[in-house]
C-alpha cells in the first residue's frame, strides 16, 4: 500500500510528545476532571498518556467503530456505551479523549452523549474541529494520518483483518 500524496506518518515518539502537549494544555485549562473517557481505539494511548500527566485515575472507554477498512469511514457503531454514572449531570467534569477528529461524526455521537464534558483530541481536522475543545495540531482534511499502531517500516494490515472492531 503506497502513502496517498498528503500522508502524515507519525512515529511513536511524535505521538507521544504530542500527547503530552495535549497534556500540557488542559492543565493550563485548570479542569478538574473526575474521570477519562477514551474513545476506542485511537483515544487509547493518549488517554493513558493524559492520565499519568494529569493524575487522573478512572478511564473509561466508549467504543465506536467507524473505519472499518482503514481508508473510508463507514457507518459509525456504538460497540459500548459510557458507564451511566458518568452520564450524570451531562458529563460535567468528564474528559474525552481521542487521538483525531475527522469529520467529526464520532464526535458529534459522543458529544451528545456528554453535552458538557471537555473534549480533546491529539489531531484535528477542519470538519471536526468545531467538536473539540482543546487539540494539539490540526492538519487539512485531505491528508491521512499515518498512526504508529498502524504502521511498520510499511503498513501493516491487522492481525484480525476483515472482523469488525
Amino acid at each position: 500500500m503506497s502513502l496517498p500524496e498528503k500522508a502524515f506518518p507519525v512515529s511513536w515518539d511524535q505521538f507521544h510528545r504530542d500527547a503530552r502537549a495535549l497534556a500540557w494544555r488542559l492543565a493550563g485549562t485548570n479542569g478538574r476532571w473526575q474521570a477519562i473517557v477514551c474513545i476506542t481505539r485511537g483515544g487509547l494511548v493518549p488517554a493513558a498518556v493524559i492520565a499519568r500527566e494529569l493524575g487522573i485515575r478512572l478511564i473509561e472507554t466508549v467504543c465506536i467503530a467507524s473505519y472499518h477498512d482503514y481508508s473510508e469511514q463507514g457507518e459509525l457503531k456504538v460497540l459500548k456505551e459510557i458507564s451511566p454514572s458518568l452520564l450524570e449531570e451531562d458529563g460535567q467534569n468528564i474528559l474525552i479523549v481521542d487521538d483525531l477528529t475527522d469529520t467529526g461524526k464520532t464526535a458529534a455521537i459522543v458529544r451528545a452523549m456528554m453535552p458538557k464534558a471537555h473534549f480533546a483530541t491529539v489531531y484535528a481536522k477542519p470538519k471536526g474541529r468545531p467538536l473539540v475543545d482543546t487539540f494539539v495540531t490540526e492538519v487539512s482534511q485531505d491528508t491521512w494520518i499515518y498512526f504508529p499502531w498502524d504502521l511498520g517500516f510499511s503498513y501493516q494490515k491487522p492481525i484480525a483483518d476483515g472482523e469488525i472492531g
